[in-house]
This record gives C-alpha cells, sequence and structure tokens, in this order.
C-alpha cells in the first residue's frame, strides 16, 4: 500500500450541528454526503463527484464539548505513535492518545505549540494519489494561519521533516510552503491579526470564486474575506459556514 507521508489526506468537519454543516455544503459545493456503516457504526462521508464517479473526500463528526466549529486537518504518517511522541517533545499537546479507528486506521489529535490543532493518520488503505489536475469540489491547498509562524514552523518541519520555499507577501510577512520533495503539502503564515487562534484552513476549488462567495451567504454563511486575486495562483476568499468554522474557496488559474 502507498502512503503519502506529510499529506493531508483527509478531512474532517467538527460542530455540535451535522445536518446544519452538510446542508450547507451539499448546497455550497455539490457535494453528497452519505451515512457509511464503519464497525458498527455510522459515519457522515463526504463524497465529491457526479453520483457515478463520486469520491470520499472528508467527512462530519461531534465536536467535543466547548470546542469551536472547524475543519479537522488529517496528515498522513508512517507510524503515529512514533509521530505523536515527536509532536509532544517538540512542544505539541495532546488531545487524544494514538488509537485504532476499526479496519479504518490509527490516529491520534494534538495541537501544535501555537494552538493549532490537527490529527496524525495512518490508514489501513492506501493514501488517495496526488491528483495532476484538482477536480471542482476536492481540496487543493491547507494553510496554517498561526500566532507564532517561526515556531509552527521549527514545529512541523521536525514533526514530518519538511523542507521549505519561502515567498515575501510584503508587509504580511514571509509566507512558508511546506514540501515533501518537489511537491508542496501547504502553507504557512503569520496571522494578521495575533490575537486570532491558530487554526489550519483548507482549501477547496471551485470554478467561480464570486458566485461561490454570494451562495454561501445566501445559504447563511459569512464571508470573512471578499474574494481577492493572488497573482498567478487564482482567486479566493474565505467564508465562515452556519456552525462557525472557515473555510477558503479558490478559483485556481489554468496551470
Amino acid at each position: 500500500m502507498s502512503h503519502i507521508l506529510g499529506k493531508f489526506v483527509w478531512f474532517e468537519h467538527l460542530s455540535p450541528d451535522i445536518p446544519k454543516a452538510r446542508k450547507f455544503y451539499d448546497a455550497l459545493f455539490g457535494w453528497h454526503t452519505e451515512s457509511m456503516p464503519i464497525d458498527g457504526q455510522r459515519y457522515s462521508m463526504i463524497l465529491n463527484g457526479d453520483g457515478t464517479t463520486s469520491t470520499g473526500i472528508g467527512g462530519y463528526g461531534i465536536a467535543a464539548a466547548g470546542a469551536r466549529p472547524q475543519w479537522m486537518s488529517y496528515l498522513s504518517v508512517a507510524d503515529v505513535d512514533a509521530s505523536y511522541r515527536t509532536a509532544l517533545e517538540a512542544g505539541g499537546t495532546s488531545i487524544s492518545a494514538p488509537m485504532n479507528y476499526g479496519s479504518v486506521g490509527r490516529g491520534a489529535a494534538l495541537a501544535d505549540p501555537t494552538g493549532a490543532v490537527f490529527s496524525l493518520w495512518h490508514s489501513n488503505q492506501a493514501d488517495r494519489p496526488d491528483a495532476q489536475k484538482t477536480a471542482i469540489g476536492d481540496w487543493c491547498w491547507n494553510e496554517l494561519w498561526t500566532s507564532d509562524a517561526l515556531r509552527a514552523l521549527a514545529f512541523y518541519e521536525r514533526l514530518i521533516g519538511y523542507q521549505r520555499d519561502t515567498m515575501d507577501m510584503g508587509p504580511m510577512g514571509t509566507y512558508y510552503m511546506l514540501k515533501t520533495g518537489d511537491v508542496s503539502r501547504g502553507g504557512l503564515m503569520q496571522s494578521v491579526d495575533r490575537a486570532a487562534p491558530s487554526m489550519w484552513l483548507p482549501y477547496v476549488a471551485v470554478a467561480d470564486c464570486d458566485a461561490t462567495a454570494a451562495r454561501a451567504r445566501a445559504l447563511g454563511g459569512q464571508v470573512l474575506s471578499p474574494p481577492e486575486e493572488i497573482p498567478n495562483i487564482g482567486r479566493f476568499a474565505i467564508v465562515q459556514d452556519p456552525p462557525g468554522a472557515a473555510i477558503a474557496v479558490i478559483r485556481l488559474s489554468a496551470g
């Protein structure tokens, strides 16, 4: 089986209201949500596609009491237990210790030293391979907005062995691209608002950024950052769903 170490392989929406979240995202992206039997329990799995060639790309879960609604990012590792120990040694905080999830895989949840939460994951099946072209409605990027960029960078480089590229963003500082080999797996940047909680922000590819942002608002969401152009990358916006989780949408530039 092929596992792509350092890749974000799954995204799970955590909130106290799964039906509200499902209704919003199914309408916003054309996702299809199915209740799947997994080891005697039901799991709300997100499928992207036309119904005949749909791909499982994520799911919904109930947030822990008192936790804010958010998208949880799952990071593929070779050994969850070893990576969990490394994360703790590097300054991470445990949310849930390594455990088996039935026949699906093994995982653990942590907060990095700046407070952003994520999960370590090793699937019992192969990871979904990298796509040559991102399908509309699929994940295309993941970005850490952190209160301490250098501290977070050191943590993830030690945990995964990421290499980095940098990009000067002027007044916003340096943007770090986390890489495994020649493939960029995610971005990392200093939050503009240092008081804002650190968080991973996943991006979904859309055909029309402006129309998607307008549709999110019409469906009861909020537009946190209005559509704007990223030169040579695409046009993006950040929205907040009705339960309160943030997500980014982007119309990628050709090529």
